[in-house]
């Protein structure tokens, strides 16, 4: 059966707004809730960037039931594999055994700010494997001495180890990434419903003889509104970075650059691929698609910090309803 989350949207709401809306999207009944981990908005019209890590703490500590994880989080530049390994294991005591672990080679947009440059996408996804294997050690107890190819650490090992231990996601972007990554990670995790990577992602765990019950997390954008033309216009202010694509996203450096890239999408190019309005409809369709191509968890994006209050009071319980019921 799917399972439907909603996103902790850093990007669009301050910190204590986020916890709240934590706590409603608990009570509206949603499986699991991951939140973006982000230096900068996208665009500047989105307005907050808070620490991610403190937000789900706090979450952690409100919430009860609901699944958590970072979608995504880099553990290559701006913050050093032991330190996220730290930061994994403590969020796992604090949740009780219901966070995830989600890591990713990262974008320009957040790891330019400590200075050390943008590598290339090869060098970046190397650098997340051996991350990966950093925070792996760590978090199995084991005192961590070593010198790799991108990354040092002196004589580290974790003090305080959670009961549970902590999954790790990666997200991918293509199935070659997702059978090279498939063997050092438990879950997957992509942002577009396409049937190769889930293919080539299982494909490389049969053959690791990797366990198989690995969950595909993937991602949703959708703008409820009761006023379409308002949703529409929304989405286009707030949320139009999001037709650059992966590439794209990934080698712009700063919110200007990203409204510079943009400034030629149109709100009805934008109302194209985001489900905008009250009619869950076309949210059913496209979330149909991630079903399809293999997914077992779907994250709901609310578009608009501003617009959360609505959605989780109004449109949340009967949006899930339909959901699974008809996906």
């Amino acid at each position: 059966m799917t399972r439907f989350g909603y996103t902790l949207m850093t990007e669009q709401s301050g910190p204590k707004d986020l916890v709240r809306y934590a706590i409603a999207a608990e009570e509206a009944g949603f499986d699991f809730e991951v939140s973006s981990d982000h230096y900068s908005p996208w665009l500047s019209s989105q307005g907050h960037a808070p620490y991610a890590w403190t937000v789900l703490g706090a979450v952690a500590q409100a919430t009860e039931r609901v699944d958590l994880a970072t979608y995504v989080t880099c553990p290559t530049m701006r913050y050093h594999p032991a330190v996220v390994a730290q930061k994994a294991a403590t969020l796992q005591i604090l949740a009780d055994g219901r966070f995830t672990l989600g890591l990713g080679s990262g974008e320009n947009l957040n790891e330019h700010v400590v200075g050390e440059g943008w590598p290339t996408v090869r060098r970046r996804q190397a650098m997340l494997r051996e991350a990966i294997q950093i925070i792996r050690d760590l978090l199995c107890g084991e005192h961590v001495d070593r010198k790799g190819d991108y990354f040092e650490v002196d004589s580290a090992r974790l003090w305080d180890l959670p009961d549970t231990p902590v999954p790790i996601g990666v997200a991918v972007s293509s199935g070659e990434t997702a059978a090279s990554f498939a063997p050092v990670a438990d879950h997957l995790i992509a942002v577009a419903p396409d049937a190769d990577i889930v293919d080539g992602w299982r494909q490389a765990r049969r053959s690791a003889a990797a366990p198989q019950e690995s969950r595909v997390i993937g991602q949703l954008p959708i703008c409820w509104d009761t006023d379409r033309e308002s949703a529409i216009k929304r989405a286009h202010a707030e949320f139009r970075w999001f037709a650059g694509g992966w590439p794209v996203n990934a080698d712009l450096p700063t919110p200007a650059g990203f409204a510079a890239a943009t400034k030629f999408v149109r709100p009805e190019d934008v109302a194209e691929n985001i489900a905008c309005g009250s009619d869950f409809g076309k949210i059913i369709e496209q979330a149909r698609a991630y079903t399809e191509a293999g997914f077992t968890d779907i994250a709901l994006v609310q578009v608009g910090g501003d617009h959360q209050d609505r959605f989780l009071s109004e449109a949340a319980e009967p949006l899930l309803a339909e959901l699974r019921t008809s996906v």
